[in-house]
């Protein structure tokens, strides 16, 4: 083999080293920083994993707000119409939060609790994280369906 032909497979096999290192930082960085998204559905079924982050919406139950007397810690449940899911969350709620209003959580499961370790209220009334929204349309429609077929 040629020494320039030498050189230039040498160079095409360390741009690819280079280029598949740095795909593979980004895939890991990636993943580190994607937040699934689950229905309070989807975890009373068990499809929501056990210690790890992930994002819950919906509806804050009228008259499930509790808060405690010693800190901030708060509980509250989050529903889609057809499941609840009890929250608990230790922080300051953000001022649009209350009971009847949509919300998205981040948090972590433990047990059949959901920990969130950020809150985030619903900024009006016309908007709702359209996870949320297809969530509470999909549990209302599975609802009625079950209304249709039991009589």
């Amino acid at each position: 083999m040629r020494p320039k032909r030498k050189q230039r497979l040498q160079l095409l096999i360390l741009l690819l080293v280079g280029l598949s290192i740095a795909v593979g930082l980004t895939l890991m960085a990636l993943q580190q920083n994607i937040n699934l998204f689950f229905t309070p559905t989807q975890i009373v079924a068990g499809e929501a994993p056990q210690g790890v982050a992930f994002r819950i919406g919906g509806m804050v139950v009228d008259n499930s707000l509790k808060r405690s007397d010693q800190d901030l810690s708060v509980t509250f449940e989050v529903s889609d119409t057809a499941q609840n899911v009890p929250v608990r969350y230790v922080g300051i709620l953000p001022d649009l939060f209350r009971e009847g209003q949509g919300v998205v959580a981040l948090g972590r499961l433990e047990g059949s609790t959901f920990v969130a370790s950020e809150v985030l209220a619903k900024h009006d009334e016309n908007y709702m994280a359209p996870e949320a929204a297809e969530a509470i349309k999909q549990a209302n429609a599975q609802m009625y369906k079950d209304k249709d077929g039991a009589e």
